[in-house]
């Protein structure tokens, strides 16, 4: 088995939350070889938590699909929200409450963090964070690529495959 594998995730949105959104999400990570993987994905009306949250899943079910269920994996980022999630173990309230927040109201993203939960529980996989914008190679390359993501996002949601609905505005 190979040692820890770092994947560095990042999210962006310009016109966070709004009808007018458009997001972008990123990871990358390297082989043994030190070859790049990288993708990178962006999202008309979205919001930053999502593409946050967006960039961790998709940079694990990369990894996993490359090197299997029991490979060690750091995912790191700069997001506060997805890290915190996972070190306060907020999520565990959500589950016993019904989906509901410490404010009385939906979970938001819980399509989302019903993804990443499992992950928090897999003894291989540790989420870290890192300051973001100082200098940190890697997370300054995820933070380029989601901001592409977001730039090439299409401007207008297309309801059918989306799944954008007003109420996920306002929630």
């Amino acid at each position: 088995m190979n040692d820890w594998i770092d994947i560095y995730t990042d999210g962006a949105a310009s016109g966070n939350g709004t009808k007018n959104a458009r997001g972008g999400w990123a990871y990358i990570f390297y082989t043994d070889g030190a070859q790049a993987i990288s993708e990178y994905g962006g999202e008309a009306c979205t919001t930053n938590n999502r593409m946050e949250l967006m960039a961790a899943i998709k940079g694990i079910e990369a990894a996993r699909a490359i090197y299997g269920e029991k490979q060690d994996l750091h995912i790191i980022s700069d997001s506060a929200y997805l890290i915190n999630c996972y070190e306060q173990k907020w999520y565990r309230n959500w589950e016993l409450n019904g989906w509901v927040n410490s404010a009385k109201g939906p979970v938001a993203n819980r399509d989302l963090w019903e993804k990443l939960i499992p992950y928090f529980r897999d003894s291989h996989i540790l989420f870290i964070k890192v300051k973001g914008h100082a200098g940190h190679e890697e997370n300054e390359l995820v933070d380029k690529l989601a901001k592409k993501g977001a730039a090439e996002a299409k401007k207008e949601p297309n309801p059918y495959t989306d799944g954008w609905t007003n109420e996920f505005l306002n929630g």
